[in-house]
């Protein structure tokens, strides 16, 4: 899949958990608290089904879901792996 349409699949998703903010200017979205642990267990849950990934312990770390582009590069790099 390419990178375009993986980012088009992680801002829908985002958009549908925070129709209020804009993804493509935010780079701390767990840093700065907009996003709570229920959040990112459905973004999880969601990355699984639309993308067919396993997001593990090891790859949940605020870098990996501070912004779209590091939710992107995680989901690239999952696909891959």
């Amino acid at each position: 899949m390419k990178t375009e349409k993986i980012k088009e699949v992680i801002e829908n998703i985002l958009l549908e958990l925070h129709d209020d903010l804009d993804y493509r200017k935010e780079q701390r979205l767990v840093d700065d608290k907009l996003f709570d642990s229920l959040d990112l267990v459905t973004l999880v849950a969601e990355l699984g089904m639309e993308l067919g990934i396993d997001v593990t312990a090891q790859d949940f770390v605020p870098e990996n879901f501070n912004s779209l582009e590091a939710l992107t590069a995680m989901a690239e790099r999952l696909m891959e792996g």
